[in-house]
């Protein structure tokens, strides 16, 4: 009997050793749930893939016009995107859903506000890629590694150091 405890002893040590060294390498390697693809036309209709910015990091930042703290942040998004950090910036609107214009409607305003950025403006009607990413309140910010994960998640304005040193963080 002797012998038949040492072995599954040692059985049950090895697979406690193998579970610890997979957790402790998922959380030092700060992964989180792959970023759910989707397919969205910006205000031009060219439709852009998450997948066609595999390799690279992604800020995405759930908005809408409404939303007088996303609206104060706009001068900030400007600003972030023009400093040419190493990481690409798309911001989401639900156009007809979630108290939102309908497409037309914001895309008139949109053209009609004051703004001098560039940034890219997607069109999510219907809001099923807000759904996605389980956003709950405007506005959303989620981090996205360039392996394709979520890294953090938040929901209220964050400014754009927060996101920078969000940014510099992850891979």
């Amino acid at each position: 009997m002797i012998t038949m405890k040492l072995p599954f002893r040692l059985l049950i040590l090895a697979a406690l050793l193998l579970a610890f060294t997979s957790c402790s390498e998922a959380l030092s390697e700060n992964r989180g749930p792959a970023a759910p693809d989707f397919a969205l036309p910006d205000l031009n209709g060219t439709v852009h893939h998450l997948d066609d910015y595999r390799g690279k990091k992604v800020y995405l930042l759930f908005w809408a016009s409404w939303c007088s703290i996303c609206l104060s942040g706009l001068n900030e998004m400007e600003e972030l995107i023009e400093s040419e950090e190493d990481f690409t910036v798309l911001t989401v609107v639900s156009p007809g859903t979630y108290a939102e214009r309908n497409a037309n409607e914001f895309k008139a305003w949109f053209s009609s506000i004051d703004h001098d950025g560039d940034f890219i403006v997607l069109l999510d009607e219907g809001g099923e890629v807000y759904g996605q990413y389980e956003m709950e309140a405007y506005p959303s910010s989620v981090w996205i590694g360039s392996d394709g994960r979520i890294t953090e998640r938040r929901t209220g304005h964050v400014t754009n150091y927060e996101i920078l040193e969000l940014m510099n963080s992850i891979r």
